[in-house]
């Protein structure tokens, strides 16, 4: 692959700047980013963050509508790093983990996984039902990560910017990609800590 390439979802669930930062980092790496947002990801955005979805759609190097099914990413031809849809809601899980993909957002994730490539779901939702918990099982195993937004306290974040970066740099970390606003344990974090 000449490009390395990533596609990026973002649903209406809660946490819509690890998109965004996901976004951002992707770009730092070189990466060239498809984007696809759905309807109510614009709307949450829009309650989030003080951007616009034009603002967050000017980060891709690649912006579809999440009804263009005949696009690029719903064809396992076009090859890619594998998907990553931060947030993920518990409605987008359930299409992608019974096959039942009605949007571009899930056809691609559905393309992806029957490639065998990576797809990482950042699925924000808590507390958890049974339901949901089989979902996730569900799209577990027929390949998917499934990667709940949980803070990593040993980063020691002052903001939740922070928070952010280490969580959407540790997406990335999944497709091999390297981001500086990654913390890893067991090195830069452990310098001078021994006796703690």
């Amino acid at each position: 692959m000449s490009e390395r390439r990533l596609i990026v979802g973002i649903t209406g669930a809660s946490g819509s700047m690890l998109g965004v930062r996901a976004l951002q980092m992707a770009r730092s790496q070189g990466v060239e980013t498809h984007l696809v947002m759905s309807k109510p990801a614009e709307m949450t955005i829009g309650y989030e963050t003080d951007m616009h979805p034009k603002d967050v759609a000017a980060l891709a190097d690649v912006v579809y509508q999440p009804q263009d099914v005949g696009a690029a990413i719903a064809s396992g031809s076009f090859r890619t790093l594998g998907m990553l849809i931060a947030p993920c809601s518990i409605n987008t899980v359930s299409e992608i983990a019974y096959g039942t993909t009605n949007t571009l957002l899930t056809r691609a994730a559905d393309v992806q996984l029957k490639e065998r490539r990576r797809v990482v779901l950042m699925v924000r939702e808590t507390p958890l039902h049974t339901g949901h918990l089989r979902t996730m099982t569900q799209a577990s195993e027929i390949g998917a990560v499934i990667m709940p937004p949980v803070p990593a306290w040993y980063a020691e974040p002052k903001t939740v910017e922070e928070i952010n970066d280490q969580l959407a740099a540790r997406a990335l970390d999944l497709f091999d990609l390297d981001p500086p606003e990654m913390k890893r344990w067991g090195e830069d974090l452990t310098k001078g800590r021994r006796g703690r």
